[in-house]
């Protein structure tokens, strides 16, 4: 059996669904039972509880082969840093505990470092006491920067028509849609193929500017001439307060831009097959963007 944490979400929701497939008994664990009954639908075992408390993730990770762990997000948390670190505890606490031998742990290109990252030291944290857990094998899947993290641009293109945001606009990053995440930590499960501790990083089909992305969204919405505006702090936090983000999340959101700004943040591995993924800028702008620009 398979326990999967944040099974209603982007890449826990995928992960639970390939196994479903598959035909593997499934546990999916979440907040709110509804949003786990499409996957209850399909043959999973729901199991409400909250990813801070190590009793119930104890008894939820009771009879799992394997895990897949994540910090949920949490953006209106006020301090972001004492959330995450109750969460890693209660994983490792609960997984040594319940003696699961197999994990595999969404992380973040940046984990290797101590500092300066914002919100992915909480992964550098969730790795490190992962590590003290001599008798699991585990595998920290650091994915690049998430193409979803592009669906908040529909409200700035209607409001101002061009897309804006803290990276520098010629700032190649590994963009990475979540399906794809899901997809290699749900092959990584079902082989079960590794063995004490690695990471691996995950970097998207290739690596993009803001601006390479602009022209491929304003082709796909008819703006073909749509640009790209790198703003300060001062614009970002107050559209970033409006959303419902605590002002802890925002500066560690920025103090991470700034890393990946300065090349502090970066992949550690050169691309190759193993950590290319399949989604392009294109598919992700035409199923996921697209819609809810015009919806």
């Amino acid at each position: 059996m398979y326990a999967i944490i944040g099974a209603s979400g982007n890449t826990g929701s995928v992960v639970a669904g390939k196994l479903l497939a598959h035909g593997e008994k499934v546990r999916v664990i979440g907040r709110d039972a509804k949003r786990l009954e499409q996957l209850v639908q399909k043959g999973a075992d729901a199991f409400v509880a909250n990813v801070a408390d190590a009793a119930s993730l104890t008894k939820a990770f009771s009879g799992a082969k394997a895990v897949y762990l994540m910090i949920p997000p949490n953006p209106a948390i006020p301090n972001v840093r004492e959330d995450q670190d109750r969460v890693s505890d209660a994983l490792v606490a609960a997984v040594q505990t319940a003696g699961v031998e197999y994990a595999v742990v969404l992380s973040s290109i940046g984990a290797d470092k101590t500092d300066k990252t914002g919100p992915v030291v909480g992964l550098h944290n969730l790795e490190q006491k992962l590590n003290g857990v001599a008798s699991l094998k585990a595998v920290y899947l650091r994915a690049g920067y998430f193409m979803e993290n592009l669906l908040p641009q529909v409200g700035i293109i209607r409001s101002f028509g061009v897309m804006g945001g803290p990276l520098r606009s010629n700032l190649k990053v590994a963009m990475i849609a979540t399906q794809d995440i899901g997809a290699a930590a749900a092959e990584a499960l079902l082989k079960l193929e590794f063995s004490g501790k690695q990471a691996r990083e995950l970097l998207g089909q290739r690596d993009l500017t803001y601006q390479e992305v602009a022209s491929v969204i304003g082709k796909a919405i008819g703006k073909p001439d749509l640009g790209y505006m790198q703003l300060g702090a001062a614009q970002i936090k107050p559209a970033l307060a409006q959303v419902g983000m605590s002002s802890n999340m925002a500066d560690l959101l920025l103090e991470m831009s700034e890393s990946l700004n300065s090349g502090y943040m970066a992949p550690l591995e050169p691309r190759s097959a193993r950590n290319t993924t399949s989604t392009s800028i294109e598919t992700f702008v035409a199923e996921q963007f697209l819609p809810r620009f015009t919806a």
